[in-house]
């Protein structure tokens, strides 16, 4: 850090002077409250800045044991960073990147893993790779639920797959009318057969259940699966909708 001149990069709140001395406080106490300003900082809502990039080889020293402060955060929040389609920063940081996919790797298949970091350890691995949109958009398999748009008659669509059930609906369904139950205008996710899967979801839906994340491999059935839209009743791929929203 001593080598970056930190004051003359920016982050989400302006000067980055403030990073090493933040990074500089892991390994104590209160590394949960210093991690959250540093994604406060560095990965303001998604977005990147030249500090977030400039602090690669740092989060790869915590990454390897190099440096404290828990390589789990180090490496989702280098994966988000990743993300950033800057081909020059990738070229400049290419050995940081590689050693970071590393770890992400072998922290994904800790079988004691839950399942929200295995998804993003997943994404940050997907974003390491340079492996397309689903280094984010992967992040609804956490949240549960894809927003999408029914291909036919553009009606928008809540494609949910947890807690409140597995289904497409032209509504808010967690508002909803607060009846229980109200399945009103929802019709049932038919769920990708695993051998029939290819491309990406064939490898996210390996790499779960090769690590053991079997509620995560049974998400991805559905996320590449088929839905049909309750207004209009055409059918369509879940994950090719999602791809369209991300282009």
């Amino acid at each position: 850090m001593t080598t970056i001149d930190w004051s003359g990069l920016t982050h989400a709140y302006g000067s980055a002077e403030n990073v090493p001395g933040l990074f500089a406080r892991l390994g104590g106490t209160e590394d949960e409250a210093v991690w959250q300003e540093l994604w406060g900082s560095l990965c303001h809502q998604g977005s990147v800045y030249d500090a977030s990039w400039a602090a690669l080889p740092v989060l790869t020293d915590i990454a390897l044991g190099r440096a404290p402060g828990g390589p789990i955060q180090a490496v989702t929040m280098a994966g988000l960073i990743t993300t950033d389609p800057d081909e020059e920063c990738r070229a400049r940081y290419a050995r940081e990147i590689a050693e970071l996919l590393d770890v992400a790797r072998v922290l994904r298949a800790d079988p004691a893993q839950d399942a929200h970091t295995f998804v993003y350890l997943q994404m940050a691995a997907l974003a390491f790779e340079d492996g397309g949109i689903w280094a984010e958009a992967l992040e609804g398999v956490n949240s549960e639920e894809y927003d999408v748009e029914c291909p036919e008659c553009e009606e928008g669509l809540y494609v949910a797959f947890g807690s409140y059930g597995v289904f497409t609906s032209a509504g808010d369904y967690v508002t909803g009318t607060g009846e229980e139950p109200d399945t009103e205008g929802r019709t049932e996710l038919i769920p990708a057969t695993p051998d029939a899967l290819d491309g990406i979801g064939a490898r996210l839906h390996g790499e779960a259940v090769e690590c053991g994340q079997a509620e995560v491999a049974k998400a991805l059935t559905y996320v590449f699966g088929k839905a049909s839209c309750p207004s209009c009743e055409s059918v369509f791929t879940v994950s090719e909708e999602v791809e369209k929203q991300r282009v």
